[in-house]
């Protein structure tokens, strides 16, 4: 269960992409699958400008995980769920003839001993084809899916991508870079590190860290606590105690140009709560930026509904209410530590950060930095 990291400097391994057999039509259709511990999410979009347009998405709770922490396996229960909601994935990609997608696995299955099997069985039961990911490339998709969050005054950047099985942090440092550039060259990280000789000014990701602890893993740890508010603490101090090597924990950070950006479904979530939604609005909530007050008040207000109220909240739901907690023992754990009072709420991730690395490698977007 040790935190995981690549060796040396912490720099992303450049990665190999299939050369395209043909020419990409800019107005041809992208599809991303990711797979999850918990969650069964899709996106199918189109380029538009230097962004995409969604044409149609996916999103089931499938609880893929579930059990794991115990067997070390895939449950068959699990499995059923999960494609259950591939063919209708599978149905969706053939409705739109999507020929270009990247469908992709994360912790789950990277941890399951029955990982690879179940790949196979998916490709039998459902003609798609998906592969595992290392943590690393899925660390750096989400980074690069929340470059249009980047402020220009930033010079210190800290992704923070709270999973079902794991949790991925990446520091990254803007400070050379022209402040109208900063969020372009948070982009250009789809293709890896850049050379010295790159013409482009380069993001240089300080340090990264994936933690083998998300919302479904983290609450299985401490399963067996009754007491509501006691597990809530002993989640956030234990997951703390697993960030105690990464960077910018160990070095005294300046508050000033210093960013914190959270992608998931815990901090979309809180965001909702506090701005008092009785029906959830990406538009209201992509962007957002909260304090560490606001932040806290949300999480106490869940804390006096205990389990119960949780599950009425509508914003919360029956199916995020058993993680809900363990999202915010993360969150708060992370607010604990950084040298910033704010967060920047992203309604993004692993998806968009898919969609737009194979946008941008086959040069459908405009601007594109390849």
């Amino acid at each position: 269960m040790a935190p995981r990291r690549p060796d040396g400097a912490g720099a992303f391994p450049v990665p190999v992409e299939s050369p395209a057999p043909r020419p990409p039509d800019p107005a041809e259709l992208y599809a991303a699958l990711d797979l999850g511990t918990n969650s069964c999410r899709m996106l199918i979009a189109q380029p538009k400008g230097g962004q995409f347009h969604v044409v149609d998405s996916f999103s089931k709770t499938v609880q893929l995980g579930e059990g794991l922490e115990r067997t070390g396996a895939l449950g068959r229960a699990s499995q059923r769920r999960t494609l259950q909601a591939l063919r209708i994935c599978h149905q969706k990609l053939r409705r739109h003839d999507v020929t270009r997608m990247r469908l992709v696995a994360t912790e789950a299955c990277r941890r399951a001993r029955n990982g690879p099997e179940f790949l196979r069985r998916i490709q039998r039961e459902t003609g798609l084809t998906l592969e595992i990911i290392e943590p690393e490339e899925e660390a750096r998709l989400a980074v690069i899916s929340c470059a249009p969050l980047v402020s220009t005054k930033t010079e210190q950047l800290l992704v923070v991508d709270i999973g079902g099985g794991s949790t991925e942090l990446v520091w990254i440092d803007l400070s050379s870079v022209p402040n109208r550039e900063r969020p372009r060259a948070i982009m250009r990280l789809h293709a890896g590190f850049h050379p010295p000789e790159s013409p482009f000014p380069a993001a240089k990701v300080v340090d990264w860290i994936s933690v083998p602890l998300g919302v479904a893993t983290l609450r299985d740890q401490f399963r067996d606590v009754e007491d509501d508010a006691a597990r809530y603490a002993l989640m956030s101090w234990f997951f703390e105690e697993n960030l105690a090597e990464f960077a910018p924990y160990k070095d005294e950070q300046t508050r000033d140009g210093f960013q914190v950006i959270g992608t998931s479904g815990t901090v979309t979530t809180v965001a909702a709560s506090h701005l008092g939604l009785k029906r959830y609005d990406r538009t209201k909530v992509d962007g957002l930026r909260m304090t560490s007050d606001q932040i806290d008040r949300v999480i106490r207000d869940y804390l006096a509904m205990g389990p119960l109220g949780r599950r009425r909240d509508p914003r919360i739901g029956q199916d995020r209410q058993a993680l809900i907690m363990s999202g915010a023992a993360i969150l708060q754990a992370l607010l604990r530590l950084w040298p910033t009072d704010r967060l920047s709420v992203a309604d993004r991730g692993l998806r968009e950060g898919l969609l737009y690395a194979q946008m941008s490698a086959d040069g459908v977007l405009e601007d594109s930095p390849v």
